[in-house]
C-alpha cells in the first residue's frame, strides 16, 4: 500500500495539474523574444472559447519563432512596451500562431491563407473568427498596430479606456509626430502651472524649470489642442507665454509635485501618464483611470511591499523589473 501511495504522489509531482477550464497561456518570463511581453493563448480554439464568454474580440499574431531579425525586433519594440502589452492583454485574447510550425499552427494559417516563413502579420477577429479590421502587414511600428487596435474597438462599440489611449499619446512624443509642439509658460508657481495645463486634453508632457522665473515646458499635440486654444487657458489662469530659448534649467526635484508626494512615486509610470497623473492628484481627482489593470494591482500592493521610488527610473526597466519579482 505505500508503494502505490508514493506512486500517485510521484505522478502529481511530475504531472502538470490543469482543471477543464484551465487556459494554456505563454510565459512571458520564459518565452522566444518574438512573443515579446505578451502572454499568449496557443490553442485558436481555447481563444475563441475565452472571446466568447468575455465577450472580446480575438488578436492574432502570426510570427515566425524562432524568426529574422525584423521578427524578433517586433518581439522587442513593439509587443514589449509595457503599456502595449496591458492594452493586447487586458482588451482582446492574444492568440500566437507560429507561420514556421506543423500542426494546428499550419492549420490556422491555412484557414486564413497566410503565408508559412512570414515577417510578422496581426488580424483582429471576433468570436466569429471574421476580419474586424483590415489585417495588419508590412507595417511593423508600435504606430501601426496601435492603430488597428483602436479602430477594432471602435468598430466594436467598446469603451477606450484611458490608459490605452495614454499609449497613443506616448507614441505620438517617441514618433517625433509632425502635430508634436513645444511652449514655455511662466507663472508664480510651477506646481500649479503643472497641475492646470497638466488638465488640458492634448498637453501630453509639463515639465517645470527656470527661465528667468518659474516655467512650464509644455509638449502638446496640435492635432488635440491649438496654441491659440493653450494660450487662452494659460492667462485664464495667470499664466503668461514666453518665448522658447535655450536657457531652460530643469527643477528636477519639483517636477510633478503633487505625483512626487504620493504613493504613486512608486510605481512604474510612462512620462504621459506622470502629467495627467500629477495633474489629477494636484486638482483633487481620482488618478486610477490614467492606470492600466496591473498597476491598479500593484498600486495595492504598495502598503505591504517593500517600496523603491520609482517616479525617476526608467520606465519600461522598472515595470521588468517589477513584472519579473
Amino acid at each position: 500500500m505505500t508503494h502505490i501511495i508514493k506512486a500517485v504522489l510521484f505522478i502529481f509531482l511530475i504531472i502538470p495539474f490543469k482543471n477543464s477550464d484551465a487556459q494554456e497561456r505563454t510565459n512571458p518570463k520564459q518565452q522566444d523574444q518574438e512573443l515579446g511581453k505578451v502572454s499568449w493563448y496557443r490553442d485558436y480554439d481555447e481563444a475563441v472559447a475565452a472571446a466568447t464568454k468575455q465577450n472580446k474580440s480575438i488578436l492574432i499574431l502570426f510570427q515566425e519563432v524562432p524568426g529574422c531579425a525584423t521578427c524578433r525586433n517586433y518581439g522587442h519594440n513593439v509587443l514589449s512596451n509595457p503599456l502595449m502589452t496591458e492594452a493586447i492583454e487586458n482588451e482582446f485574447i492574444p492568440l500566437a500562431i507560429f507561420n514556421n510550425k506543423k500542426g494546428k499552427d499550419l492549420e490556422i494559417l491555412k484557414k486564413y491563407n497566410e503565408p508559412t516563413w512570414n515577417n510578422p502579420v496581426v488580424r483582429i477577429v471576433n468570436k466569429n473568427g471574421q476580419n474586424i479590421v483590415k489585417r495588419l502587414a508590412r507595417d511593423y511600428s508600435a504606430k501601426g498596430l496601435y492603430k488597428a487596435m483602436i479602430n477594432a474597438l471602435k468598430a466594436e462599440e467598446k469603451d477606450i479606456p484611458e490608459y490605452v489611449k495614454i499609449l497613443g499619446q506616448e507614441l505620438t512624443i517617441n514618433y517625433n509626430n509632425p502635430n508634436l509642439k513645444e511652449t514655455h509658460y511662466k507663472m508664480y508657481c510651477f506646481w500649479t502651472g503643472e497641475k492646470q495645463l497638466g488638465s488640458q486634453e492634448g498637453v501630453l508632457l509639463t515639465q517645470a524649470g527656470f527661465m528667468n522665473g518659474e516655467v512650464v515646458k509644455v509638449k502638446y499635440d496640435a492635432s488635440k489642442i491649438s496654441k491659440e486654444k493653450l494660450n487662452a487657458f494659460a492667462k485664464a489662469n495667470k499664466m503668461q507665454p514666453v518665448p522658447s530659448r535655450n536657457n531652460f534649467t530643469w527643477a528636477e526635484k519639483d517636477e510633478d509635485y503633487y505625483l512626487q508626494n504620493s504613493q504613486l512615486k512608486y510605481l512604474p509610470l510612462s512620462n504621459v501618464q506622470k502629467t495627467k497623473i500629477n495633474s489629477a492628484l494636484g486638482n483633487r481627482k481620482s488618478p486610477l483611470p490614467y492606470l492600466s489593470p496591473r498597476q491598479i494591482k500593484w498600486l495595492a500592493k504598495i502598503k505591504t511591499s517593500r517600496k523603491e521610488i520609482l517616479f525617476n527610473k526608467d520606465f519600461t526597466e522598472s515595470w521588468n523589473k517589477l513584472l519579473n519579482s
